[in-house]
């Protein structure tokens, strides 16, 4: 009850009627996983610099239908930053601007439930984004790839003792690891962890 008051009362803020899709029913049995990298780890002051994404139907991963892009930062990246997620400034001259972005990665999505490693913090950010421009959070349903995880192996696990690492839980469902930091590849790699702990009993 009180989850849907607060859907109401976000969707009461929103600006712009073009994105009420956003609040509509979602597809039946279809969500999109995504991943964002970014300049740090403070959605306060940090900013996005690449989405990825896919979209999951029933147990497939749809990938004629992915999203990638690069986003141009309002300042230089810093060498720390750099070495984490291999952008380079030079990567980003032809970045897509922030908003643009945002807006294309909205009608990707749609009403679709969103599905990450972390999820909440990706949400965050693309919400430090959206609020500005429409008036609300992001009102997707969210799903947390680790909390599924957790959940199938804590009933087998005597001392509730769970390592929630990216590549433990990849190698635990054995699942093959590509090229990480980049978001399209950590979206599709959580992707197949989604799908393979949606047919699996317990890890």
């Amino acid at each position: 009850m009180w989850e849907k008051w607060l859907r109401y009362r976000n969707a009461q803020k929103l600006k712009d009627e073009r994105y009420r899709f956003l609040f509509d029913a979602p597809p039946l049995d279809e969500v999109v996983v995504f991943d964002t990298e970014t300049t740090g780890l403070n959605p306060k002051k940090d900013e996005i610099l690449s989405i990825g994404a896919v979209i999951v139907k029933e147990n497939k991963i749809l990938t004629s239908q992915k999203f990638e892009l690069f986003v141009k930062p309002s300042r230089e990246i810093n060498e720390t930053s750099i070495k984490i997620h291999q952008i380079r400034n030079i990567d980003l001259q032809n970045g897509c601007d922030p908003t643009v972005a945002i807006e294309q990665f909205l009608h990707f999505i749609g009403a679709r439930p969103l599905v990450g490693y972390y999820v909440e913090f990706d949400v965050k950010m693309v919400t430090k984004y959206i609020k500005p421009l429409l008036g609300i959070t992001l009102p997707n349903p969210q799903i947390e790839v680790s909390g599924i995880y957790h959940d199938k192996k804590i009933k087998f696990i005597p001392d509730g003792v769970i390592d929630l690492r990216f590549d433990v839980m990849m190698q635990e469902l054995g699942l093959p690891i590509f090229g990480k930091h980049d978001a399209l590849n950590d979206a599709v790699m959580t992707a197949m962890m989604y799908i393979k702990l949606r047919n699996i009993e317990r890890v």
